[in-house]
Formats: C-alpha cells, structure tokens, sequence
C-alpha cells in the first residue's frame, strides 16, 4: 500500500477533563503549557478530578495530525510505542478503527497518558506522563513503509528523550536515502531551548516543510515579526507553514509568503489545533492543492476541531468540508 504520511511520534492517551482556574492553583498547575509528569503525580490529578467527567482518547501531537489525515481521506501509518495494558490495547484499536495502520509491538509498562485541564476560556494545560512512549527505537521503524510514504510527520517531543531521538533521526535518515520528503513540527516552545542545536541541523540540512507557531519561530530566529520569521526560516527550508493563532498562518512557497486567514469560531478546547493544522496542510500537499489551498484546509479543520472538546474532527469530514476550506 502506498501512504501520504509515515507518522512518527509518542502514543499517548488523552484523558481530557474541564475545570476552572481555582483548580489549577489550588494545584500548583502552571496554566496553558505541557508539563512532563511522573506516575504518581498522574494518579493524584486523576484522584482530585474524581468528580469530573473524563473524556479518553487515543493521542499524541503526530498521533492527532495522521488521524485528521485519514479522516480527511488519506493513507497514513503510524510508528509509537504502547503497553500491554488496557490503554495500549484501547489506543491500537481506536487507530484499527480510523483506519491508520501500525506496525510497532506492544512492550511491557504503563501507556502514555495526558492529562488534559480544559478551562473556560478553551485553553489547555497538560500534565503528560511518557510511559513506555519513551522506548521507541530505530529499529522499531518499517523502512519499506517510510519508502512507499510521500511525507515522513516528526514530532519535535521526540527528541526530549535519548532513544525517540534515535529513532526521529534514524526516520529522517531513511526518508532522505529513499526520496521521501520530511515533515517536521517544533512542537512545544520549551523544546527550543532544550533541542535548538539538533532543530538548527535539521532545518538547515534535512527538512523539507517545518511546521511551528509564532513563539516557536520567534524563538528559533530571533525574529518578532511574523513575515520576518517565516523568511529566515524559509532560507533554510524549501516551505514553512508557520501558524498565528486568530490571526491565521503564513505558508511559504518559492520565496512567497502567502497569508492565510483563519476562520472564526467559538473555541470551546484548544486541544489538537495545531496538530489539525498540520493535518490539512500535509492532506492538502500530498493530493496536489496549492500550499494556499492547502493552508486554507489547514485553518478550516482547526476551528472545527477548537469548537468542540477533544483533538479530533467531528464525524462526517467530507470532500464538501474540504472543498469549502480551500474556497474560503
């Protein structure tokens, strides 16, 4: 089988769950940012949040991003670790059902989790533990799929610990040496300065589309202005896809910075809009649109998904929608 996108990225199930301010003081919970968590302090959150609803889902920022291209339409494949627990099992068979394929084996130890702190104003606050996420190789990677890919996805998490590291560097390596363009996401402002050098090598010899927020490309360059950042970037990088919340994105496109209107909604969880916006720029590139169009696609699926709880589209993503999108 032939596949749009080769995803590579932690498995992580999603535990998503509303609360308000109070709570995340009350708790020590630095709002709006991904904090990395142990087991214990996991079971207390959960403990604490007894009296809430709980909403799971299988996730991961590379994870979100190949759903919402197959959900789209799209052929993707997906290389994670997961437990033989019952997240795990829930995780594999929730991307059997998208219709993503996988190929990594389970291992003994405890799934990833997230818990995800949705408050009124839709921003969200992550406490994340790895679990057995952390133990992806690059052994674990299936050549012959990442060779018949037209993208290879890569989530900048990766590179936080020594072996998802690895097992990034050594996906990129094959795609460069079979033809595969490589698509890269920073991820999470904090990663730049833990991982610049290795981001700097990647964008300046490696990636073929970088993936990154206004922060991300601000701290990357050293640029402020969105236009600015987006050029410096692009010296490096044949495109850049560079997103500004409310305000849109820039996609750049043979020395052309094309402004992309974002489209507006009543955001309910921030959750997963980049990840969506990902989703549609890589459908869009694979399945020939224009990088306008296919930044317009990019905006469009990530208001859906902010006007609803959760990462993930709405049921019934159709070619209407998309055809909507890149007409907007």
């Amino acid at each position: 089988m032939m596949y749009d996108v080769y995803g590579v990225g932690n498995a992580i199930m999603d535990l998503q769950v509303r609360c308000d301010d109070d709570f995340l003081s009350a708790n020590g919970i630095e709002k709006g940012i991904m904090t990395l968590t142990d087991p214990e302090r996991q079971q207390a959150m959960l403990a604490a949040l007894s009296e809430h609803q709980v909403h799971y889902c299988s996730g991961g920022s590379a994870a979100n991003t190949v759903v919402g291209i197959a959900d789209m339409g799209g052929k993707t494949v997906y290389a994670s670790q997961t437990g033989r627990d019952a997240f795990g099992q829930q995780y594999l068979d929730e991307f059997k059902a998208l219709g993503v394929a996988t190929h990594v084996d389970t291992v003994d130890g405890d799934t990833g989790t997230c818990v995800v702190l949705i408050t009124p104003d839709a921003q969200r606050t992550m406490l994340t533990h790895l679990g057995v996420s952390v133990g992806l190789k690059a052994a674990d990677l299936d050549e012959e799929a990442i060779a018949k890919s037209k993208y290879i996805y890569v989530e900048g998490y990766l590179f936080a610990g020594p072996e998802t590291k690895q097992a990034a560097l050594k996906a990129i390596e094959i795609a460069k040496r079979v033809g595969t363009k490589v698509a890269l996401t920073v991820s999470d402002p904090f990663l730049v300065d833990m991982c610049r050098n290795d981001f700097q090598a990647l964008i300046e010899n490696d990636v073929d589309l970088l993936f990154c927020n206004e922060v991300e490309g601000c701290a990357l360059t050293g640029k402020t202005d969105p236009k600015d950042i987006a050029n410096a970037l692009h010296q490096h990088v044949d495109h850049v896809a560079l997103t500004l919340g409310k305000a849109g994105s820039m996609v750049v496109d043979q020395g052309e910075v094309l402004s992309v209107a974002g489209v507006s909604v009543e955001a309910m969880d921030t959750t997963g809009a980049g990840d969506m916006y990902a989703a549609g720029v890589l459908y869009g590139v694979t399945h020939d649109f224009t990088w306008q169009q296919a930044g317009r696609l990019g905006s469009y699926a990530a208001a859906k998904v902010v006007a609803q709880l959760g990462a993930r589209l709405p049921h019934g993503f159709s070619q209407k929608d998309i055809e909507t999108a890149i007409n907007l």
